[in-house]
């Protein structure tokens, strides 16, 4: 006990001291604030395969697929160009089986786990297409283990590639395939779908299903249909070729300092047209464009002039005008003078679009923002649907569930942008009764007439729009009832509070479907008794842009 004493009094003597080691005190940290902001630096990351061997005999070897593969590596590493923090090359015959490249991606989802980061997959290979266990023509890439007479079972199809590409965490991913599907070049086909595929009329089939990419990013070295060539000149892929051409500076269309993959496949696109006139051309599918591209060389150190682009299929071949001068083709961009330009959408003597612009330095604009804003905003629908009362008792007593039909004009970003402004009017009339008694009834004739104006807002996505906002409306209801052979009338007008929404379908460029529903709230006497009553409206019907 002695022993004892001397240690706890020294322990009730340091808790009584005021330190750091305080119940509940702070604890200061001291923090290298170097270390901390790169702990939270966006990294920058490329998983690059090249394959030019294979098991089965019938896949006849590529020669460049390893150089590409290594050509591209070297200019993300190099710290003047790419600068990526991580870049790994997968070229030699082990690393290239379809189980190798798909634990390479699934490893490639475990390090890449930041939105923010740089991810970049290419794929220098042979191409193929198969059917499926269902019958049905997918795409494939042509892996060393895969079986000439086993493609689905042994290639890695475009849809598992898809889907672990699509399973990484970063907004700001690129998939590069430099390969083809076309049965020349860099692709093969089995004799019996080359066959089927020949007997077809003028050459033509369908483009193989797959699931669509969520993808930011998809650039391929040609269009569907289309063959990818090594040359051997440039001793490469010649999209390959030209992408690492562009990644020195050259891309750089809107001189920022950086040249992002769109530039950057930009530039190798149209040297890859001209160098094999017109035979291949290079696609991409781009879902997500915006003010933070992704950025695969340099840096941006400038503010850069203003660019002017579009990736939208449906503009495929579509040529750029600005203040008159044809400045390129669709898909593709340009970079232009900052300032009030006058751009154009052209096709042939066509003119899609003639708009008038004012874009000022480092802008981004998509031409899709500007068709949309070029096309009207105005539809007028014709709509067919019911009528009805909330509760029971109205409808027993005022008007049951009736017919009726709608005229409803809609003007879009009025008076603001993403509002909208509804007028409707909405007409009914016909036959109906009382159940005055269990097997009495009391028939009359009806005429239903509103007028309702709304403030709703707009969701769009795509040709998708979503309303919903309050609404105002005025109903005006008659019922004639023939008692003793004469004809009573009755007359209710009410101005209403409430609330109404609905979906638009746009199936053309002028044609769109279209349902509305509103529920409103009003006030009725009947029988010389006020009373609060819902009544509401469901229509559906078709429309014309204007």
């Amino acid at each position: 006990m002695r022993r004892l004493l001397p240690i706890l009094l020294t322990c009730m003597a340091a808790c009584a001291a005021p330190s750091s080691r305080e119940k509940g005190g702070l604890v200061p940290l001291e923090l290298d604030e170097a270390s901390l902001s790169s702990a939270y630096q966006p990294r920058r990351m490329a998983l690059l395969v090249g394959i030019s061997s294979f098991d089965d005999p019938r896949w006849q070897g590529l020669r460049y697929t390893g150089k590409d593969a290594r050509d591209l590596a070297a200019a993300f590493r190099d710290p003047a160009r790419g600068r990526f923090d991580q870049v790994r090359v997968l070229t030699r015959p082990e690393e290239t089986t379809r189980d190798a490249i798909l634990a390479a991606l699934r490893r490639l989802k475990k390090e890449a786990n930041r939105p923010d980061d740089v991810v970049v997959v290419y794929f220098s290979a042979h191409g193929t297409l198969a059917r499926d266990a269902r019958g049905e023509l997918r795409r494939y890439l042509v892996t060393k283990d895969a079986s000439y007479r086993n493609i689905p079972q042994t290639a890695l199809s475009m849809d598992a590639l898809k889907a672990e590409f699509d399973g990484l965490a970063s907004r700001r991913r690129l998939l590069v395939l430099a390969t083809c599907h076309s049965g020349s070049g860099k692709s093969l086909l089995p004799k019996e779908l080359k066959a089927e595929l020949a007997g077809i009329k003028a050459g033509f089939y369908a483009r193989p299903l797959e699931e669509s990419s969520r993808a930011s990013m998809v650039f391929a070295a040609c269009d569907w249909g289309e063959t990818a060539r090594e040359d051997e000149s440039l001793r490469n892929d010649i999209y390959t070729h030209f992408l690492i051409d562009g990644l020195g500076g050259a891309a750089d269309r809107n001189g920022d300092g950086a040249v992002t993959a769109t530039e950057a496949h930009d530039h190798a696109r149209r040297r890859t047209f001209a160098f094999t006139e017109g035979r291949q051309r290079p696609s991409a599918e781009i879902l997500e464009v915006g003010a933070d591209p992704v950025v695969l060389s340099g840096s941006i150190t400038r503010t850069g002039r203003p660019e002017l682009f579009s990736y939208n299929p449906r503009l495929d071949g579509f040529t750029l005008k600005v203040d008159g001068e044809p400045r390129t083709e669709l898909p593709g961009g340009a970079a232009v003078t900052p300032g009030k330009r006058t751009v154009e959408l052209t096709k042939g003597d066509a003119i899609l679009m003639r708009r008038e612009v004012d874009v000022g330095e480092g802008a981004r604009l998509p031409l899709e923002r500007l068709l949309a804003e070029a096309f009207p905003r105005r539809s007028l629908s014709l709509l067919g649907g019911m009528f009805s009362f909330v509760d029971a008792r109205s409808r027993a007593e005022l008007l049951p569930l009736s017919p009726e039909v709608a005229l409803s004009l809609r003007l879009e970003d009025q008076p603001l942008q993403d509002f909208g402004l509804l007028f409707d009017v909405a007409f009914s009339t016909g036959r109906r009764a009382l159940q005055l008694t269990p097997g009495s009834e009391l028939p009359f004739r009806y005429t239903t007439f509103s007028v309702g104006t709304a403030l709703p807002y707009l969701w769009r996505w795509n040709r998708l729009t979503l309303f919903a906002g309050p609404r105002v409306a005025g109903l005006y209801l008659r019922r004639s009832f023939d008692v003793d052979a004469a004809s009573q009338g009755q007359r209710y007008f009410t101005v209403s509070p409430g609330v109404v929404g609905g979906v638009v379908w746009r199936v053309g460029e002028r044609l769109e479907l279209t349902t509305q529903a509103q529920l409103m709230l009003t006030y009725v006497v009947v029988d010389g008794q006020g009373q609060a009553v819902g009544f509401t409206g469901g229509w559906a019907g078709a429309g014309y842009r204007f």
